[in-house]
């Protein structure tokens, strides 16, 4: 299972994931939200944050099925996805991850040809880690 590197901006979204909670930064200021998480906003340039919560219900925007040859400690699972997830709540978050049969399930339980762009996604957490299982 992936370990996230974690750094002072980013530190906060694991800890929320960790609870089963899928939040993003916003702005304190201007409300805009963030991701990848960082000090500044762009839209306003405040240095003001906070966390918000959401739905953690999106679309896929985008994928990609791997195959081997892969680093070897994910070779044993392909072919797996990784999705690129439109937030439907904050449309200008795109998170990446995998759709998997259900929280915890291996990379590859899902059969590719299952995926769509467009089709509606949900959260689930696995380790601390968010996954994501088509709806």
């Amino acid at each position: 299972m992936l370990t996230p590197v974690t750094d002072a901006d980013g530190a906060p979204f694991w800890e929320y994931a960790a609870r089963g909670e899928l939040r993003v930064q916003a702005c304190g200021d201007c409300g805009e939200p963030r991701f990848p998480p960082r000090p500044c906003c762009p839209h306003c340039q405040s240095f003001a944050s906070k966390w918000r919560a959401v739905s953690g219900r999106g679309r896929i925007w985008s994928y990609v099925v791997p195959h081997p040859p892969l680093l070897p400690a994910y070779a044993e699972q392909a072919p797996y996805n990784v999705v690129v997830v439109e937030l439907e709540d904050a449309p200008r978050i795109r998170l990446v991850g995998n759709v998997v049969g259900r929280a915890g399930d291996p990379l590859d339980s899902l059969d590719p040809g299952r995926l769509r762009i467009g089709a509606r996604v949900r959260v689930v957490f696995a380790g601390g880690l968010p996954q994501w299982v088509l709806s």
